[in-house]
């Protein structure tokens, strides 16, 4: 079988040792290469541990002739755009169980009319994970307030008291009291 884990690997932008580290559970650096250059045979098994440690499908990390691949031509730095040192692909995002988005009709803040935010939600006891973050929270009545997660003072029940400054120029602070979860975001796909 010829996988794609080192090109996928690359892509994410991880080391072996962070890769051998994000499996579960966790091996060494030397077996996640032997995996890559095909020295050793690679399981269902394998592949299911690699593709979770790189947040993938296990299907991107398996050549396929119908698969279309986005190759990076150029990698944009400091002094500007120029050629990459070694081949590589992008991997295109893919939802994962437990995400939600926010689409955006007029832009605000760091947010254009178009763009697409996905956001993983989070449950009370992980609410910190989420400080100095853009989080989707929401409210009775089917309603929803979107913000940076400046503060939070937990309480004995449920999220406690959430402070989320609203974006754009001029934002105001407000306050929600108990959420039943939040919304981090973490991904933003936006169209130029």
């Amino acid at each position: 079988m010829i996988t794609r884990i080192r090109d996928v690997r690359r892509a994410r932008s991880m080391t072996l040792d962070e890769v051998a580290r994000a499996c579960k559970p966790p091996t060494t650096p030397q077996t996640v290469g032997r995996l890559e250059t095909g020295t050793r045979t690679v399981s269902v098994g394998w592949l299911n541990r690699i593709a979770a440690a790189l947040k993938v499908e296990a299907s991107d990390l398996v050549d396929s002739p119908d698969r279309a691949e986005i190759n990076v031509v150029a990698v944009l730095g400091a002094n500007g755009a120029a050629a990459p040192r070694r081949n590589g692909v992008v991997v295109p995002p893919r939802a994962v169980l437990g995400q939600v988005a926010v689409t955006v009709n007029a832009s605000l803040g760091d947010y254009r009319d178009g763009d697409e935010v996905w956001c993983d939600q989070l449950e009370p006891e992980n609410f910190g994970q989420a400080l100095n973050r853009d989080v989707l929270v929401p409210r009775p009545a089917g309603r929803f307030i979107f913000g940076r997660l400046i503060g939070r003072e937990p309480s004995g029940e449920g999220g406690g008291k959430l402070q989320l400054l609203l974006p754009g120029s001029g934002g105001r602070q407000s306050v929600v009291t108990n959420p039943p979860w939040i919304a981090v975001a973490t991904k933003l796909v936006r169209e130029l």
